[in-house]
Order: structure tokens, then C-alpha cells, then sequence
């Protein structure tokens, strides 16, 4: 997802940036877990209590994909010369950082490989953070008469506000946001009633995620801010891991790796559901780009990753991506996988974005699922004030907040029985199609719908 262009235009005018020696990320396909030191039998070796509730609850047995990665294979390849980064448990790989490309033909030679793909080269430039950031936040503005503030009209296009009055506003769940990075939310009182459950940074551990893109805190914000008259969420009482998987220095696959590591590791401490405003389908080397063909759910490591949350009880909504007004048009990965919300944006109108990404998936699949507002929203600004922006990045956890609401409300729910839910709930079940998917969801309806479906 390409947000870094402004950051590069105003660094490279003021001639302010770094660069590094060139390295190289690659990404190991493996051929089994034959020597794992882990059992299905023990998952409490790496699966926590809480995950393993979700799975009790949803009728989802523990299998060889919740095994971690080989150790052993992990150590051969760093007696080869390799620095291991992170792993893929779900799809057997390893992301393995090299100083040079003859360590990636040895690593082919193991008979425990299947294959090697080079995802990252070091970018030219790393561009620097703002280390006074701290001073742009104000933490003013202005009140309004209505209880929700800038964030009205996209909560009650929804008939959230009927859900919250019935006391769903997301207490108890576990969300995680996977994003670019939450810039100054650790010093806006916009967040002092938010419970962080914790951070983790997968494209670089050693950052500060607070001081990463600004993109981040505008999805946060769309779901977790508690400001009565100024501005309040869609689920303002709910907690979250606040996790990092887009790299703003450069636009490599890697960052598939990064993501799916970040969706395992929220699988692994019990998260309900991800919100993830991220999507990739062109990249710095045009020859790693996705063709219409690839948006089938399985060809993307981060949509087959998706897919297989979701098939470990995490109910994952996502962006539909803004490409519908340029030559690509389609949905982004991970939009394309079965199993998921995608979601794509209107205005307060209810007419669609011109932005807004457009299905269907290669395989014939409606999509998006749904649409919210994703013009003109209410988000938090850099400087703890409110804001407003466009795009499909806000329009997703804006329903993922009042998703989650619903799930609180019906725990008695599966992934799959959830999205059936919402898309019954919404305005185009009768007819779909590939701009609007099933429509715009009165989540109210939905509720009655799971309370009915708890009858039977």
C-alpha cells in the first residue's frame, strides 16, 4: 500500500535521508515439520488460552498447521549463513535476512526445501522519523450536540447506535489492528480509555510503533476513540493489540511475510477479530506484481493466510483497496479470500465512491461483502484534534468495530455464521454485485437475526 510517497517528496526536497548497505530477504518454502519438537496433543506450547477458547467455542480442532516451523530446519539455515526474522507456522515458510545471494543457493540445496523467493532488497533510502513528534499534539477541539461527534453519520448509517444503546460497544472482545504504524496515539487523550493489550512491530522490532505512519492511528481512531460530543468509535470498549506489517520505506512482498506473521501471532493470543486497512497487488519490482488472475484467495501469501484465520474461528475484515478509479480497478489481496469481510466505501449518501475498489474474485466470488462509509470520515488527526479522510482503510474499521459489537452480542456465532449474518442483514442480499457486494449492513438487523438463530 503506497503511503509513503508524500513522506518521500517532502525528505528528498530537504535532501534528509539515509541509506545502508545493500541485503537481501528471502522467503523459504518448506517441505513438512517431520522434526518438530511440538505436538498437537500439548497446544499450550504455543497456543494460548484464550485462542484455544475461541476454537473450543467454534467447534475447531488444533492441527499440524498450528505447529510452529522446524527448529531445526530454522538452524541449518543460519549455519548456512542466514539470520532468521520471523516464520509462517500456517504456510511453512521462513523469512530469512542475507548479506548475499550465493547463501540463498545454498539454502536450495537442503532437501527440507521446496523453494526460495527473493521478497526484499534493501531500499536505497530509510527515510528518518520525526523525533519531535510529541510536539505537534494539541489535544483540542470542539464540541458538538451529537453524542457520537464527527463520527455520527458512520455509525448510523449502520444503526449502530441502536446496538451501542443496548449495551454492545465491544467489552470483552480482542481486536487487533494490523497496520503502518499509530504515530502520537500514546499522547492523545483521545486514547486515555483505550486498553492496549500490547504492541508488536514485525518490519522492525526495534522501532518505536508510536512514531511509525500516521495511518494507523486513523484506523485506530475509526473504532477505539471515547469522546462523547467530539468523537466516539464503533466499538469504543473493546481492546487491542496494536501490530505493524507495512513497511513505509519501500513496497516489496516482504511485506506479506510481515503480515502473516502478524495474523499468527494474533491467532496465538486469542484475538477475535482483525482489522487490517492494508492491501498489495503492485510492488517496487514490477515483475512481483498480481495479475486480475491471481485474485482467486490462494495465489497471495497474505490472502492465503486470511483465509486460514479464518478457519481458526478470527473473523478478519479488510479494505477493499482504492484502486477503482484507476487502470487496476479490482479489489486488493487480501480482499480476494474466502472467509473474510471485505469492505469498500460510500459516501453518507449511500452512493459508492468512485475510489472504491470493485470485485469480483477470479473465481467468481462477490466481492466486496459489504460497503460503509469511507468519504468524508471522521477520524483522529495527528495533532489528538479530529479530522476527516477517504478511503477504504476507514471504511473497513468502521464496520470491523460494529462487527465486533455484533459478535459480543451473539457469541454463540461462527466465523462463518457471522458473515452470513451480515450479509442476510444487508441491503442487496437479493442482489449482489460486484461494486456494492451484498450492500450496506443495518447491523441492528443482523442482531436479530443471531438472536433468532439462538432459538433454533
Amino acid at each position: 500500500m503506497k503511503i509513503r510517497i508524500i513522506i518521500f517528496f517532502c525528505l528528498l526536497v530537504s535532501g534528509s535521508f539515509y541509506s545502508f548497505a545493500e541485503t537481501y530477504k528471502y522467503r523459504v518454502q518448506l517441505k513438512d515439520k517431520s522434526v518438530t519438537t511440538f505436538s498437537i496433543e500439548n497446544p499450550k506450547e504455543f497456543l494460548s488460552d484464550r485462542a484455544l477458547e475461541r476454537r473450543q467455542r467454534q467447534g475447531i480442532s488444533v492441527d499440524s498447521t498450528d505447529l510452529p516451523v522446524c527448529q531445526a530446519y530454522i538452524d541449518r539455515l543460519v549455519e548456512q549463513g542466514g539470520e532468521y526474522l520471523m516464520q509462517s507456522k500456517w504456510n511453512n515458510t521462513v523469512l530469512m535476512l542475507i548479506q548475499n545471494e550465493e547463501t540463498a543457493e545454498r539454502f536450495k540445496m537442503n532437501p527440507f526445501v521446496v523453494d526460495v523467493r527473493k521478497v526484499w532488497i534493501s531500499p536505497d533510502t530509510i527515510f528518518p522519523r520525526n523525533k519531535d513528534r510529541k510536539k505537534e499534539v494539541t489535544n483540542k477541539w470542539k464540541k458538538t450536540d451529537e453524542y457520537y461527534g464527527v463520527a455520527a453519520n458512520q455509525i448510523k448509517i449502520h444503526h449502530g447506535d441502536s446496538l451501542h444503546n443496548s449495551g454492545f460497544r465491544g467489552e470483552g472482545m480482542h481486536v487487533a489492528v494490523i497496520d503502518a504504524g499509530y504515530y502520537n496515539v500514546d499522547k492523545m487523550k483521545f486514547f486515555r480509555k483505550l486498553h492496549i493489550l500490547g504492541t508488536k512491530d514485525f518490519v522492525n522490532p526495534d522501532s518505536d510503533i508510536y512514531a511509525e505512519h500516521n495511518h494507523g492511528l486513523k484506523v485506530l481512531s475509526c473504532m477505539a476513540v471515547n469522546m462523547p460530543n467530539v468523537m466516539v468509535g464503533s466499538a469504543p470498549e473493546a481492546s487491542y493489540w496494536l501490530l505493524r506489517s507495512e513497511d513505509n520505506d519501500t513496497e516489496q512482498p516482504a511485506e506479506e511475510d510481515y503480515w502473516a506473521a502478524a495474523v499468527e501471532f494474533a491467532d496465538s493470543a486469542g484475538v477475535d477479530v482483525v482489522n487490517t486497512s492494508l492491501g498489495y497487488y503492485s510492488f517496487d519490482n514490477v515483475e512481483d506484481n498480481y495479475k486480475y488472475r491471481d485474485l482467486d484467495g490462494r495465489t497471495s501469501l497474505m490472502s492465503r493466510s486470511a483465509c486460514m484465520a479464518a478457519n481458526k474461528g478470527m473473523l478478519i475484515v479488510c479494505s477493499a483497496g482504492n484502486s477503482g478509479a484507476s487502470s487496476w480497478k479490482k479489489i486488493t489481496p487480501p480482499g480476494d479470500a474466502d472467509g473474510v469481510l471485505t469492505v469498500g466505501a460510500v459516501n453518507v449518501d449511500r452512493v459508492n465512491a468512485d475510489f472504491s475498489s470493485i470485485g469480483n474474485t477470479a473465481d467468481g466470488r462477490i466481492k466486496p461483502d459489504v460497503m460503509a462509509v469511507g468519504f468524508h470520515s471522521g477520524v483522529a488527526g495527528t495533532n489528538g484534534g479530529t479530522s476527516y479522510g477517504n478511503g477504504t482503510s476507514f471504511a473497513s474499521p468502521i464496520f470491523c468495530g460494529l462487527v465486533t459489537c455484533l459478535w459480543q452480542a451473539c457469541p454463540w456465532l461462527t466465523v462463518k455464521e457471522l458473515i452470513d449474518v451480515v450479509h442476510r442483514s444487508s441491503d442487496r442480499y437479493d442482489y449482489p454485485d460486484n461494486i456494492f457486494g451484498y450492500g450496506i449492513t443495518d447491523i441492528w438487523k443482523a442482531y436479530q437475526i443471531g438472536l433468532e438463530m439462538k432459538k433454533q
